[in-house]
């Protein structure tokens, strides 16, 4: 399986990079903000769907990597950022606009009742694998 980069500029794009990290998995350790770089990052071990379909076992996952630019603020609820080994799992990226222009609210949909909100200029995210696949022990589910 080839490596996946994409890039997200719109609402329709986020949605697609959504779908690529549903599933991922990361650590509190893997968050990273830079206020003076407007950037938010994750480092993730994410699930392939992209391949999940074809296949009957062997499911897959990549190291990847979500960084968000552009950012203004970060905020989270019910992560603990002193739990540097707290493993989260990823669900979704949703964008809420704020009136006119292009800015708003990016929120990280995480498990449980987790969850982290970018406030962000624009829309402006990129999501690349970064290194090599390995054997997923299952499909994930939900209800």
């Amino acid at each position: 399986m080839t490596e996946l980069k994409l890039v997200a500029l719109d609402d329709e794009d986020l949605a697609i990079i959504s779908a690529h990290m549903q599933d991922s998995v990361f650590k509190v350790g893997d968050i990273d903000w830079s206020p003076r770089d407007a950037q938010f990052a994750l480092a993730v071990n994410r699930f392939v769907w992209e391949g999940a379909e074809r296949k009957r076992r062997g499911f897959e996952r990549r190291r990847a990597a979500l960084v968000f630019k552009r950012v203004l603020a970060v905020r989270s609820l019910g992560i603990d950022r002193g739990k540097r080994d707290e493993v989260l799992s990823l669900l979704a990226l949703r964008f809420e606009q704020k009136g006119e222009g292009p800015d708003g609210t990016v929120e990280l949909s995480l498990s449980g009742t987790a969850s982290i909100a970018l406030d962000v200029e624009c829309i402006e995210v990129q999501m690349a694998d970064i290194g090599g696949a390995w054997e997923a022990s299952s499909k994930p589910r939900h209800r």
